[in-house]
């Protein structure tokens, strides 16, 4: 009689999603110990719909991992309909939130989760007729994308001469607002299986209002309250998100308000190793262990240097075992709302759970697509109007090769020709401008642009076009 097959368990086919001149959340090291091979697929944008899904076909994919950028948000709605049997991490659904402010603002209606007062607008005349009776400040936000950019797309307005100084130039779509709302300082929030894994407080400089670090305010780990990650932990619940980050406004009134709330978000590779595992564990049914990440480890985590954490991976911490000695050396508290409670109990109360699959569409285009549905275009209600001269559509043909690749290599310190150069030969000249001139945000996912470079190429666009125009 021979020998009996031991059975194995068979694993699903990983596979990376990937988007031409997006940065890369994960990539295989995330997945350390995966047994088999991770295959990855590429959207190469504009009519790429058709040999995608045909890629992810061949290669026999079960499981597509990534997230979706704004601009190919509802392309992918059509793509998961065409895969019924490709589940993708993060979800459709849970990535609703990630195209847009107006997005997390029904998402938060829908599930009643604080937000500060919001009023939304595609008619432009209903809108500027808001503006006429409304109170103020107003908070102005660009709507379309996940982030706003290090606040460059967040405006305050103290008047509606303001209000409507704003919308005459700029072209927001729809007209977003919120009421102001004067805050301590905000707290992001990252969870991985609905467990907050790290938090951190940022606060304003003196006299100002933005919380951004590149715009001058301050960042720390420490005392971050229970009650304030229970409504996060709310919010990923409620978009069963397998990962997932909130911003969480501190009103000087006491309440805590969502801002933003997303699966796409910065966070240092030792967290990205993290959901790694966490979905390795999801999708073996316990064949990989786990994560064990214990609550406030951000606090000690905090204290090294950032710069460090930025390359530090695979972060593992051993389990609280209860002794004498542990019960004398570990009696750390937390002040809550209850009390001072000890970290290794509060613990207890954020397990890392398991993420539903769901068969079934909760944000459906057809009736969510707002954006598409009404266009600034479309609409006769709407007066639309005239770009300044600066933000007119340029004619690639109109820019020499010599006078862009100068134009590139000046116009940031530290920038420089050879940065440049590698720039031009990625994305073409075309491409290029084509993000300057309508999807500036884009540049921060190309190699080498961060915040600061940004705004100074984008601001030495507009002296470069005024000067080919002479």
């Amino acid at each position: 009689m021979g020998k009996k097959k031991k059975n194995k368990q068979k694993l699903p086919k990983l596979g990376f999603l990937y988007l031409d001149y997006v940065l890369r959340f994960f990539d295989h090291s995330n997945f350390r110990g995966w047994p088999d091979k991770i295959e990855t697929v590429t959207y190469h944008w504009k009519n790429d719909k058709k040999r995608f899904i045909k890629e992810v076909k061949r290669k026999k994919i079960d499981v597509l991992i990534g997230n979706i950028p704004a601009t190919a948000y509802e392309t992918f709605r059509e793509i998961a309909r065409e895969l019924p049997h490709v589940q993708f991490i993060p979800s459709l659904d849970t990535q609703f939130s990630n195209k847009s402010k107006e997005n997390v603002t029904r998402f938060c209606w829908k599930y009643d989760i604080p937000v500060p007062k919001t009023y939304i607008f595609y008619d432009r005349k209903e809108g500027y007729a808001f503006l006429e009776k409304t109170q103020y400040p107003k908070i102005v936000k660009k709507s379309y994308g996940p982030s706003n950019y290090g606040g460059y797309f967040v405006h305050k307005v103290d008047s509606k001469g303001e209000a409507k100084k704003l919308f005459d130039t700029k072209k927001y779509h729809p007209m977003y607002m919120q009421d102001f709302v004067p805050m301590q300082a905000d707290v992001r929030v990252m969870l991985i299986g609905h467990k907050p894994v790290c938090a951190f407080w940022r606060r304003p400089p003196e006299g100002e209002w933005l919380t951004n670090t590149s715009q001058g305010g301050s960042m720390d780990y420490q005392d971050v309250p229970k009650e304030l990650l229970d409504l996060a932990v709310k919010v990923s619940k409620a978009a069963n998100a397998e990962y997932w980050a909130c911003d969480v406004a501190v009103g000087k009134d006491g309440k805590y308000r969502i801002l933003e709330c997303a699966t796409a978000f910065a966070a240092f590779p030792y967290i990205r190793d993290w959901i790694g595992q966490y979905i390795m564990w999801k999708l073996s049914n316990g064949k990989f262990k786990k994560p064990n990440i214990p609550l406030y480890n951000w606090e000690e985590l905090g204290k090294i240097d950032s710069s460090l954490l930025r390359t530090m991976r695979y972060i593992t911490f051993g389990k609280y075992t209860p002794s004498f000695d542990g019960e004398y050396f570990m009696k750390k508290k937390k002040a809550t709302l209850a009390g001072e409670e000890e970290v290794f109990s509060l613990d207890g109360l954020y397990p890392m759970l398991n993420t539903d699959n769901r068969k079934e569409e909760e944000w459906p285009s057809e009736k969510w697509n707002y954006q598409d549905k009404y266009r600034l275009k479309s609409i006769k209600t709407m007066e639309v109007e005239k770009p300044d001269s600066d933000e007119s559509a340029i004619n690639t043909e109109d820019v020499s090769d010599e006078a862009f690749f100068e134009y590139l290599s000046t116009s940031a310190k530290g920038f420089g020709k050879k940065k440049a150069k590698k720039l031009i030969q990625e994305h073409g000249k075309e491409e290029l401008i084509g993000v300057l001139e309508s999807k500036p945000h884009q540049l921060l996912d190309m190699k080498g642009i961060k915040e600061k470079t940004q705004a100074k190429l984008l601001k030495s666009w507009k002296k470069f076009k005024e000067m080919i125009k002479v």
